[in-house]
């Protein structure tokens, strides 16, 4: 749906909204990848859509798709503002310093950025989910259905975002199978089916036989479902491409946090946070697990998974050490939020070399 304010109502209404409440809210959205990317964009698109049902005339919406990080970022959500949108979400963590540039310009437009942590302005909110604590339920998953003891991971950017799956990930299969391998091939992309399709390739040539990826397309599921391996679907279900490889999914759900922004735009009662939600909350899902797994394996993984949403489990609890041998957490230390929010480094038993 297209805004169709003209410049001139649009830049006095952009200066003049202040704390009021709204009959009509207009929400803008810009994407990284394209919504049919069937993960990362899709699934924020997918919330973009829950609000229009659950608002009907009441919201506008508008959305650019594959919008590189960087100045076109700035182009679009100035394009956004301008047009009229009460709110914009930049739902890329590459979006931060143009969140903040353009947020400047529009003090009266509410932004919400996903991923990111700067909140410098009164009209930027940050909001995320606990990828981790799904990473760690999948991550006990592939630790006992591996065959070769080789697991492999699509990691997009060495962010702490993605370095944290990587770590949970192994802790939870190291835990159940202490012979497990990590294999990480780091594709320095969102996404791009025609990188993740070579990495799982990849992969596999080093004998994995479970794959997982922090990437936004199904390619690797259909590789795995080529070459008769395992993988697990990412941000969306993707169990259509994988029938028989998906063992079972992180599903991101973002219709609920979108609905109540814009509940609070309209209402008057939006205000600058920080949001930081996972399995508990219901923004990290764990998709249906597959028949392949076995009863009691699927059983350990949802016993975990209710584990982590009543709060009596973190995947970060020591003894953990850092990949240098060095000691992080302690026996019973539960790492805390500021030291996972800019983990930059590998823990102990992970071969590999993460990128700076």
């Amino acid at each position: 749906m297209k805004f169709t304010t003209t410049l001139a109502a649009a830049a006095a209404l952009a200066l003049g909204l202040g704390g009021a409440a709204l009959a009509q809210v207009k929400a803008g959205f810009i994407y990284v990848g394209p919504v049919g990317d069937l993960g990362w964009s899709y699934q924020h698109d997918q919330g973009r859509k829950a609000i229009e049902e659950a608002f009907g005339d009441k919201v506008e919406t508008t959305y650019v798709e594959s919008v590189p990080e960087g100045a076109d970022a700035a182009r679009v959500m100035t394009q956004m503002a301008l047009g009229g949108a009460d709110i914009i979400f930049a739902t890329s963590f590459g979006y931060m310093d143009q969140v903040q540039e353009v947020a400047a310009k529009f003090p009266n437009v509410k932004f919400e950025h996903a991923t990111g942590y700067l909140r410098n302005s009164d009209n930027v909110s940050t909001y995320s989910a606990r990828f981790y604590e799904g990473r760690y339920v999948i991550g006990t998953i592939a630790g006992r259905m591996t065959k070769t003891n080789k697991i492999g991971y699509i990691a997009s950017f060495p962010i702490p975002e993605v370095v944290r799956g990587i770590n949970s990930a192994y802790l939870a299969a190291k835990r159940v199978n202490p012979d497990v391998e990590f294999k990480i091939v780091w594709v320095y992309s969102w996404f791009d089916p025609g990188k993740e399709a070579d990495a799982a390739n990849a992969l596999i040539e080093q004998g994995v036989d479970v794959i997982m990826q922090h990437t936004d397309s199904p390619a690797a599921m259909t590789i795995a479902e080529e070459k008769g391996i395992m993988a697990f679907g990412q941000a969306s279900d993707m169990k259509e491409f994988g029938p028989t490889a998906r063992l079972s999914s992180i599903i991101d759900n973002w219709g609920p946090y979108y609905i109540s922004r814009v509940q609070a735009v309209m209402d008057g009662t939006w205000t600058s946070k920080d949001t930081w939600d996972g399995i508990g909350a219901g923004m990290v899902k764990i998709g249906e697990f597959s028949d392949r797994i076995p009863a009691d394996v699927q059983a350990e993984a949802q016993g975990i998974a209710d584990a982590i949403a009543a709060g009596t489990l973190h995947p970060f609890t020591g003894p953990i050490n850092k990949q240098d041998g060095s000691v992080w957490l302690a026996d019973g230390e539960v790492a805390d939020d500021g030291t996972l929010a800019g983990l930059n480094f590998y823990v102990e038993g992970i071969d590999s070399e993460l990128p700076q």
